[in-house]
């Protein structure tokens, strides 16, 4: 529950005789219409309130939700030639890499961050991929033009090599397919080369390139970015989409014998302002409902100089389009009565090259598939190789703050997710967004520990808001670990790898004993709180 709370009066000094202001000189509708307007934007932050009860659950938090997509993008024009992939990553010759050819500093972070799935190997890329370009003898494999981004594809990476990355990294692969320029041959050959066992072609070349065990890789993406009309390979209509996307999973499975595949259909990614993205969402919806396990979302948070637009406005924009997608799901559901369908967020990013707005923004994605475990259970921050900030005059990586706050949710914010009521004073950006709460927050019950991880995001830009924490069902107990992420900078200025030593979260305890702990969460903030709870 939220409410919008105006400006105190200033207060008169009442020996000083009233003056007439210039608004008492408007008729009474316009000097309300100027108050809507004008005190929000003045407003000071009153106190809220966050109520905790670790027997109203949401749903069990997905490990899944912790996962990343990886693509080689490439960029090939006279002010910049870079590859995602092809040297952050891969780079034999670099004296950080392993036997293998990875960059360990990129492992040792992903493994640091404790991820559980990679989505590869697109992307864009994927509409114009041939998976076959990408196995055996390394100097035989094809070097390709690649139309997405326009450059040059090595090869170098391929089907084996991603498998091994997610090895060394301890992830589950999600393999994308090719429906833009695919062909139901090319999905399923694809996946007998992954999972079927020795004693066919697929299988059998597998083994001669010295991987006789299959794969046995069960996550598989029907197609990315299929209704992007404007920019993917390969576009289909929705209806279109389906009738192809029914007959690969068909196929696919089929060529699966060992293990059972699970299939993430393809969503919404191209947004207009309209309502053709609902349209394509829901008849992909109706249609492969019981046969994909997923439904793909892709959203990334849009930038703008508009400080309450860019904190406040953009996330209340992200969880529209989950709850969007969560009621046509459940409408079908409601129906059909299947195995359930989820909600896949398999592309995801703040702005890239940012600073510490976009560190709140990763900090409200993920406050939002919290709030919604019940629905999301995967995601995929793009894109790996973005997790580490890259110093650009010598290459050398570092953890910047938003690296610090996807550690705090991906290795504390395991359990539980639980409903969380918060007061609190609002702000608006339009008529449409005209409550946003200052507070953004979640919580999640850690059972085994005996804890609660509570998650807030201060989207005031001035002021701090005193906020009492309260347990409805038990009593805090023993001292609160305080993790914080706060700046001076609003304006989104990128870090850099020679502030990099004041980068991690700052840390204090705090007693906590009793049903009520008191925080003040200081002006567009991070927080997160792991505090025990005695249940009564």
């Amino acid at each position: 529950m939220t409410r919008a709370k105006p400006a105190p009066p200033s207060p008169r000094n009442p020996s000083q005789p009233e003056t007439a202001s210039p608004l008492t000189s408007l008729p009474v509708k316009t000097r309300l219409l100027l108050l809507v307007w004008i005190l929000p934007l003045c407003a000071l932050a009153g106190p809220a309130t966050i109520k905790i009860d670790i027997d109203h659950p949401v749903a069990a938090v997905d490990p899944r939700i912790y996962g990343v997509f990886m693509e080689p993008i490439g960029f090939n024009r006279p002010e910049l030639k870079f590859n995602t992939l092809y040297g952050p990553l891969y780079d034999p010759k670099s004296p950080l890499a392993d036997e293998h050819g990875f960059r360990r500093d990129m492992i040792e972070a992903a493994r640091e961050l404790q991820l559980t799935q990679m989505r590869w190997p697109g992307g864009n890329f994927v509409a114009g991929y041939d998976w076959r370009d990408g196995i055996g003898p390394k100097d035989k494999r094809p070097k390709r033009m690649e139309l997405a981004w326009g450059v040059v594809e090595s090869n170098q990476v391929g089907t084996d090599e991603w498998v091994q990355l997610n090895q060394e990294i301890g992830t589950e692969n999600v393999v994308c397919i090719n429906m833009g320029t695919g062909t139901l041959d090319d999905a399923r050959y694809w996946v007998q080369y992954c999972n079927a066992p020795v004693g066919t072609y697929w299988a059998d070349k597998r083994a001669e390139y010295g991987h006789p065990e299959p794969y046995a890789i069960k996550y598989w993406g029907l197609g990315n970015e299929v209704d992007g009309s404007p920019w993917i390979m390969g576009y289909k209509n929705a209806d279109d989409y389906v009738k192809f996307a029914l007959e690969a999973a068909k196929v696919m499975r089929l060529s699966s014998p060992g293990t059972k595949l699970e299939f993430i259909a393809n969503g919404p990614s191209n947004y207009k302002d309209n309502l053709d993205w609902v349209e394509w969402t829901w008849t992909v919806v109706k249609n492969l409902y019981g046969v994909a396990d997923y439904i793909s979302m892709h959203r990334y948070w849009d930038n703008t100089e508009d400080y309450h637009v860019f904190v406040g406005e953009r996330a209340m924009d992200l969880d529209e389009r989950i709850r969007i997608i969560e009621g046509q799901i459940q409408a079908v559901d409601a129906i059909r009565k299947k195995k359930p369908m989820y909600i896949s967020v398999d592309e995801w990013a703040p702005p890239f090259r940012g600073g510490h707005l976009s560190t709140l923004a990763l900090a409200q994605y993920f406050n939002a598939f919290l709030r919604h475990a019940d629905s999301v259970k995967m995601a995929n921050y793009t894109l790996l190789t973005s997790l580490l900030s890259r110093d650009p005059k010598t290459d050398a990586t570092y953890r910047s703050p938003t690296f610090h706050a996807f550690k705090l949710f991906s290795t504390r914010c395991r359990g539980t997710s639980l409903v969380t009521a918060v007061n609190c004073d609002t702000f608006r950006t339009t008529d449409h967004y005209a409550h946003i709460p200052y507070l953004d927050v979640t919580s999640v019950y850690d059972e085994k520990a005996q804890q609660v991880i509570i998650n807030v995001v201060n989207r005031h830009k001035d002021e701090a808001i005193a906020t009492d924490i309260l347990s409805v069902a038990g009593s805090f107990s023993g001292n609160a670990t305080v993790s914080q992420i706060a700046s001076d900078d609003i304006t989104n200025k990128p870090y850099t790898y020679e502030a990099r030593e004041s980068y991690a979260p700052k840390t204090e305890q705090l007693p906590a004993n009793g049903t009520t702990l008191h925080y003040a969460f200081p002006a567009h903030s991070f927080t997160q709180i792991v505090v025990s709870v005695d249940r009564k």
